[in-house]
């Protein structure tokens, strides 16, 4: 919370481990019943929306960046700019643990791009490529 802006019902990341500055992280997402979308998605068969996957593959990759940046962080915004081949393998449930291993691809000034993979129990549930704009906080 320290890294992001989002907040309940939207901040979908619980922590951020294995960081490696500037290289790569690991974020983690402890996926239980009580989540708002659940309610609706779907009911008696709970499974977690694949944009919401994504989601927090970016708000993982976010922290990250921000952690990369340091003190520049509390001035800074990470915006979604684009995502590129998303493919979602098995369903997430209550109960998983997500783990989003993103990797920076390559920066470009305020243009991040990252590969990301989502892994419950070691197995691949998503993966997409995404790119994001860092950006001034008043602009």
């Amino acid at each position: 919370m320290e890294l992001i802006p989002h907040r309940y019902p939207m901040l979908l990341i619980d922590q951020l481990t294995e960081i490696r500055r500037g290289q790569s992280a690991v974020g983690i997402k402890c996926v239980t019943i009580n989540e708002p979308f659940f309610q609706g998605h779907f009911p008696g068969k709970p499974v977690m929306p694949g944009v919401l996957i994504v989601e927090a593959m970016a708000q993982s990759a976010a922290a990250f960046v921000m952690l990369s940046m340091a003190d520049k962080a509390a001035e800074k915004l990470a915006y979604f700019m684009s995502i590129d081949g998303a493919k979602f393998r098995k369903p997430v449930v209550p109960g998983d643990r997500l783990e989003f291993h993103i990797k920076k691809d390559r920066q470009r000034g305020p243009v991040w791009r990252f590969h990301a993979k989502a892994k419950v129990a070691g197995q691949l549930v998503a993966e997409a490529t995404f790119t994001a704009m860092i950006v001034d906080k008043e602009s």
